[in-house]
């Protein structure tokens, strides 16, 4: 059949992760429930808020490192409460020098304190610079296609549009939007922010999302730690499914058992 989809690996700056669920660390109660949350999910990719987060920089605090070791973890650093492209590049050349080198970032420009939408203008004047620089730069943006496609000609290794605003929990908002992105893009496609609960992550799965990454639906949950490994299997679902290819739609009822040959 011309339409199977077949799987393939989930790689990002060269290296292949089992998992397509990325999870953040902000919002938990305390350094152990992120911890123990963290690990349920299965996660292999953490993202960190270098501005709001303990990775070295701030000698003598809790370091966020000291539970999620970079020798466990694949670290994400983020640019998460920057509000132009200097305030971004810093943050990232700082977290390079707080990590050794490692060049994988997520690029996060923020336009207003009340949507948390991104501000894709320093979004992708940010971009052009840490290209350049050497960073491999996994970038939140809007669900607008043709910034998607302009962040991929700049040279991110991976788009991460929005399903909803950051830690609404609305869920998948835009799927026509993310649809025409997963089209065209050549690069992974990763949903962040707006996820609630599990069955958002399916869905975005579902669409043909590369991962899925969140911190609010576990964070904020009732009880996190459940929540995470509810994700985890969300995740897997919808993938699963996506290849898989779901049956068609229709109006009428068609029965399951076949007709012919019934004992009249």
């Amino acid at each position: 059949m011309s339409n199977v989809r077949s799987d393939k690996p989930f790689v990002l700056a060269g290296r292949t992760y089992q998992s397509r669920l990325l999870v953040g660390t902000g919002k938990y109660r305390d350094m152990e429930e992120t911890r123990l949350a963290i690990e349920a999910s299965g996660a292999q990719i953490v993202t960190v808020a270098v501005r709001r987060t303990n990775i070295g920089q701030n000698p003598g605090e809790p370091n966020l490192l000291d539970i999620l070791p970079p020798d466990r973890y694949t670290i994400l650093p983020n640019t998460a409460g920057c509000y132009d492209a200097i305030e971004a590049v810093r943050t990232c050349r700082l977290a390079r020098e707080l990590l050794d080198g490692h060049n994988l970032v997520k690029l996060e420009v923020l336009a207003d304190q009340k949507t948390l939408f991104p501000n894709v203008i320093e979004t992708l004047k940010a971009a052009e610079i840490l290209v350049k620089d050497g960073f491999d730069v996994m970038v939140y943006t809007s669900d607008d296609p043709i910034i998607a496609r302009q962040l991929e000609q700049i040279g991110c290794i991976a788009v991460m549009p929005l399903a909803g605003l950051i830690g609404t929990g609305l869920g998948i908002c835009n799927p026509y939007n993310l649809r025409i992105i997963l089209e065209e893009a050549n690069i992974p496609v990763l949903v962040d922010a707006g996820v609630g609960t599990a069955s958002d992550a399916t869905i975005a799965m579902e669409l043909g999302c590369e991962a899925v990454l969140m911190n609010s639906a576990i964070a904020n949950a009732q009880q996190p730690i459940m929540m995470a490994e509810a994700m985890k299997h969300a995740i897997v679902a919808g993938r699963l499914a996506y290849l898989a290819g779901r049956m068609p739609k229709k109006l009428y009822a068609s029965a399951s058992s076949p007709l012919d040959g019934l004992i009249k």
